[in-house]
């Protein structure tokens, strides 16, 4: 069942929704891939399961291992990608009740190094032809 109100879900109804923070980038086993429009962690990406679930715990333990490969394949492309020092994981839902994950790059001599990263800090926008770099560059790697 879709959500007429998440971006998640209207992805193809209504594109704007997830234009407001995200660019589709493709779709995984189980899962989308999307670059969070907001860069100031290079490569960050959410990870949205497919259907619209809001807990982990509504899903089977097939459907769980599935989500969490393909959220493990999103952080090799990224690690490929970037090399970040480490990628912060994220699952929040208080207002998007739609299962996802935040894959955040963290590097060490970058933004946030060390602290838990803002939600959206507003701080690094791209070129259009910037962030299809990014995509064609993530796609290279999964």
């Amino acid at each position: 069942m879709k959500d007429q109100s998440c971006a998640y879900c209207m992805r193809a109804d209504n594109p704007a929704l997830l234009d407001a923070f995200g660019i589709f980038i493709c779709q995984l086993s189980v899962s989308d891939l999307i670059l969070f429009k907001e860069q100031s962690h290079p490569g960050r990406c959410i990870v949205a399961y497919r259907d619209h679930v809001s807990e982990l715990t509504e899903l089977s333990d097939q459907e769980r291992n599935a989500f969490f490969a393909d959220v493990a394949r999103a952080a090799r492309a990224i690690h490929a990608a970037f090399q970040p020092d480490k990628v912060n994981y994220g699952a929040y839902g208080d207002t998007g009740h739609h299962l996802h994950f935040h894959l955040v790059p963290k590097y060490k001599d970058q933004f946030e190094w060390g602290g838990v990263f803002q939600m959206d800090p507003k701080r690094v926008t791209l070129s259009q032809d910037d962030y299809s770099a990014m995509v064609e560059k993530l796609k290279a790697n999964l």
